[in-house]
This record gives C-alpha cells, sequence and structure tokens, in this order.
C-alpha cells in the first residue's frame, strides 16, 4: 500500500469513527476530494516556498570568514552584521495551469502567474468542489520586497594553533507577511601559518566547517469549507545546512582584501502551522498535511564565490562581503575585537 493510499484510508477511518456510522457513498466522494485537495496544496506548497529556502542558504552562507589571519590566543572579536539579499525576478513568480491539479481550477481561464514566497502581491482565484458546496481559494501573496534585509551577531574566540571558533545568531526577524530566523556556528583554522613565506607576504589562507539553521515562514492558506476552517496559515521551511570553505586575503595596510570558496550542502524540510482548523475535529488535518510534506522533502548543494574587502582602525573593522553564484548576497559588518 502506498502512503497516499495510507493516508487516505485513514482519513476515511476517522470520518468513519467520528461520524459513528458506516460511510455512505456521498462521503467517500469527499473523502476522495479532499485526497486530491492534499495533493494540490502539497504541489502548491513546494511551487511557492522553495525559491525562498533555496534563498536562505545563500543568506546564511556569507561573511562566516571575516579574516583568514590567524588571532592570538583568546582575542575575542565580535561584529553586528546587516544582510542584504536581492531576490531575482526569476524566483518571484511561477506559472499555474488547470491541469497541474486535481481538485481546484482557476476561476479565470486556463492559467495564471503567481508570486512565489518571494514575490508580489498578485493573486489569482481557485475554486473546487468538496461535497455539494464550492471551496474558493486567494492564492498567497508573496512577501514584496526587492531586496531583503536582516540584522545578526556573529562573534568568534581564538584557540591554539590558529583555530578560531565562530557563532552567529539573529532572533526572529519579522518581514512582510514572513519570518526568518539563523544561528549556527563554525571552526576556522588558518593554514597559511605552515608556510612562513606567505606570513612575511603578509597573505593568509584559512579553512572553515560550519553548521547552521534556517527557519523562513511565510503566511499561506487557510480555507473555508462546509467542513470547517483547514487551518494551514503558515507555511515554514526548515533547512539544515554544512558548510566547507576555503578563504585567502592579502593586507594591504589599513585594508584587506579577501578572495573565498564556499560548498555546502542543505537538507530542506517543510511544514505546515499556524492556528488549526476547525475541520481537526473531524480529521488531523495539519498533520497530514506534514506527513505528506516529506514528499518534497529535498537536499540542495551550492557552490559559491566570495568576495571582501575590509577597514581596520584601532580595534573595530568595517567589512562588505559579496556572495555570488545561483544568487547574489551582500553582507556588511562592523566588528571589534577585544
Amino acid at each position: 500500500m502506498t502512503r497516499k493510499s495510507l493516508l487516505k484510508g485513514l482519513l476515511a477511518l476517522a470520518l468513519f469513527v467520528v461520524a459513528n456510522k458506516a460511510v455512505a457513498q456521498s462521503d467517500m466522494v469527499v473523502i476522495e476530494q479532499m485526497g486530491h485537495l492534499i495533493d494540490d496544496a502539497l504541489f502548491f506548497s513546494d511551487q511557492y516556498v522553495t525559491p525562498a529556502t533555496d534563498a536562505a542558504v545563500y543568506q546564511s552562507s556569507s561573511g562566516w570568514i571575516t579574516s583568514p589571519k590567524a588571532r592570538e590566543l583568546w582575542d575575542v572579536s565580535i561584529g553586528l552584521h546587516t544582510n542584504i539579499f536581492v531576490t531575482p525576478q526569476r524566483d518571484r513568480e511561477f506559472t499555474i495551469h488547470n491541469s497541474d491539479f486535481a481538485f481546484f481550477q482557476l476561476e479565470e481561464g486556463t492559467s495564471a502567474t503567481v508570486p512565489t514566497a518571494l514575490g508580489n502581491k498578485n493573486q489569482a482565484y481557485l475554486t473546487g468542489m468538496l461535497g455539494d458546496s464550492e471551496v474558493r481559494l486567494e492564492t498567497p501573496q508573496g512577501i514584496n520586497m526587492q531586496t531583503v534585509v536582516y540584522p545578526y551577531l556573529q562573534g568568534s574566540i581564538a584557540l591554539w594553533h590558529g583555530t578560531e571558533i565562530v557563532a552567529k545568531y539573529s532572533t526572529k526577524v519579522k518581514l512582510k507577511k514572513s519570518n526568518y530566523q539563523v544561528y549556527g556556528f563554525g571552526i576556522k583554522h588558518n593554514i597559511s601559518q605552515y608556510f612562513k613565506r606567505l606570513e612575511t607576504k603578509k597573505i593568509h589562507l584559512a579553512v572553515l566547517a560550519a553548521y547552521s539553521k534556517e527557519d523562513v515562514s511565510f503566511n499561506f492558506l487557510d480555507i473555508e469549507t462546509d467542513y470547517g476552517t483547514l487551518g494551514i496559515s503558515e507555511i515554514n521551511g526548515l533547512v539544515d545546512t554544512w558548510q566547507f570553505q576555503i578563504n585567502g586575503s592579502k593586507e594591504l595596510g589599513k585594508f584587506e582584501v579577501m578572495t573565498g570558496f564556499i560548498i555546502n550542502t542543505s537538507d530542506v524540510k517543510y511544514k505546515v502551522g499556524g492556528e488549526k482548523g476547525s475541520i481537526e475535529e473531524i480529521m488531523p488535518l495539519q498533520q497530514v498535511l506534514n506527513t505528506r510534506l516529506e514528499e518534497i522533502y529535498k537536499t540542495r548543494v551550492n557552490y559559491i564565490g566570495e568576495a571582501s574587502i575590509s577597514y581596520k582602525f584601532n580595534n573595530f573593522s568595517v567589512q562588505s562581503i559579496l556572495a555570488f553564484g545561483k544568487f547574489v548576497n551582500t553582507n556588511i559588518s562592523l566588528q571589534y575585537l577585544f
């Protein structure tokens, strides 16, 4: 038995137990229609939120190494970073067709362009029949921000032999119709210390391994039906990223110019949430949807270039970092070395 058929069977059993009566033919039709509705929600969820989780990986990837230079034992640095992410046009919208859906159909036309989570406020209406009643859905809006800006804190402490522990953290940042949070830690090790000729030329090399967790959430759907509200008003993208990188820099007086190469792998999971709908009295819809969402879990591998310039004065440093690949992300920071 497939997972889909098993879940439909569980829905049927839930309706049977709650109603405490034999399931009539009309009930079976509604159960089948509800299964199609869940299929459509799964399809739409994937198209809507995936660009945002892909972008979240880039937002969390840059700025881990502020300088590959080895620091003295127990040196501590702390920095306020501002991340600036430009949402590319290609990831702000997608096209839906009537043929994509098993339950819904477009109210007007046979296709429509609708926003992803990174897109604008444009919406389309979808309708379907659940039993004898019409279900009408307005597609969710995007954040409608061409540039996403959020702050976070990052700090490091120098250990023995050119090794540093690095950590970054942001509170849950409220954006338009969404929330974003990132936190993680890494280990950096200076390797130019083993090549004295590089050190004398003020050339520095370091490698880093890091783990970060990103949580992005967006307003989603809350559909009214004669069987109750569905209660899927929020969708979350949960991203676990392991990152490896190598960076090199050259000191030029008070300036330091740095380049780097990043490779990371991210496990992306999804879940729906928000206040549960009244349909939960009949069936555990959020639980069913979250089980089905496992079907669109994915793993992403990214190769990212990084370029940076920093200026040091007293114990302070001002730095700008550009990360580039599929997306472009800018990170500006003010750091203090204790």
